[in-house]
């Protein structure tokens, strides 16, 4: 059952204060798979306070595997709000973005590994199915073994397999061998350098042929709605508002969703958060998070040990 069972009264303080222990304890993957499952930090909060609801008022004593009880509660209620989320997004004012969340503590974020974290897989799993997607983030994220995954989200073990196997290709045939991580800040700094100055022909050397520049401005503030696609173009739209785009920003680096992003300010205040894909042909993806509700859960204090930040010109 999606909502994890009837609910019965529970025990005394004892056995409260023990379950408030056990969700704390799981709290980190629970948040880490509706993440990953939603695309968003605040509706994965929501969900995760309503699993914690359900367990309060469950009849604990029944449970023989808490962890597994709560991620089976946890997942079943993203697959219902997957659903209804995707309805949402159809009228979604502008390309959606991922909301980014703030990995610099925790770069896998609960999870056995950082995979399904970063943007540029999360807007591919976006064109899955709810089901297939909670497959893939349970098995490639969190190393569940396809028998509990066949439990988890109710389907037949080889259901299970397939699903994570279609998964998987639709990831490799949707994303270029991305570079490392190093490389990736590298190229992102670039970026920002010939973004702040105008400078076209750095631009265009940094870019691949075929590059799409994606701006998430939900109708909130001025962002274009429509992707950007191609090295000249993309080079040029930058540079036609860099004058009076970049006055002022300060730019802070920092990670989210395991990768370097470029958090830009004014007067202290995080306005946009910026970052690129990359693969061996250069800068495939431009993202451009400037919806306001959807930057609240990135670092907005100083800088962690190893950051820079670049003053603005």
């Amino acid at each position: 059952m999606v909502d994890g069972g009837p609910v019965k009264t529970p025990g005394g303080a004892g056995d409260l204060d023990h379950a408030v222990a056990v969700f704390a304890e799981v709290r980190p993957r629970l948040f880490g798979i509706a993440y990953r499952m939603l695309g968003s930090a605040t509706e994965a909060e929501d969900l995760v306070q309503d699993v914690w609801l359900r367990w309060q008022n469950y009849d604990r004593a029944t449970v023989e595997n808490p962890a597994a009880f709560l991620a089976t509660v946890a997942t079943r209620l993203a697959i219902n709000a997957s659903q209804s989320a995707r309805a949402r997004r159809e009228t979604y004012i502008g390309p959606w973005l991922p909301e980014p969340v703030d990995t610099g503590a925790d770069p896998y974020l609960g999870a056995e590994r950082g995979e399904a974290l970063e943007f540029a897989i999360l807007i591919l799993l976006e064109r899955l199915s709810p089901t297939e997607r909670a497959a893939y983030v349970l098995r490639e994220a969190f190393d569940y073994p396809y028998r509990q995954i066949a439990e988890i989200i109710g389907a037949g073990e080889p259901a299970v397999r397939q699903l994570v196997s279609r998964a998987r290709r639709h990831v490799l045939d949707g994303r270029r061998a991305p570079v490392a991580g190093n490389e990736q800040r590298r190229l992102l700094t670039a970026f920002v350098t010939a973004a702040r100055s105008g400078d076209l022909k750095a631009l265009e050397e940094l870019f691949a042929a075929d590059v799409t520049s994606y701006s998430d401005g939900g109708g909130a503030v001025r962002a274009s709605r429509f992707p950007v696609v191609g090295a000249t173009r993309v080079a040029r739209y930058v540079r036609a508002f860099a004058n009076h785009f970049w006055d002022g920003v300060d730019v802070r680096y920092a990670s989210t969703n395991g990768q370097t992003s470029a958090l830009l300010g004014r007067d202290g205040q995080v306005f946009a958060v910026l970052t690129v894909d990359a693969s061996a042909q250069g800068i495939d993806r431009v993202l451009w998070m400037m919806n306001p509700d959807k930057i609240t859960a990135v670092p907005a204090g100083p800088d962690r040990p190893g950051s820079r930040r670049t003053a603005s010109s």
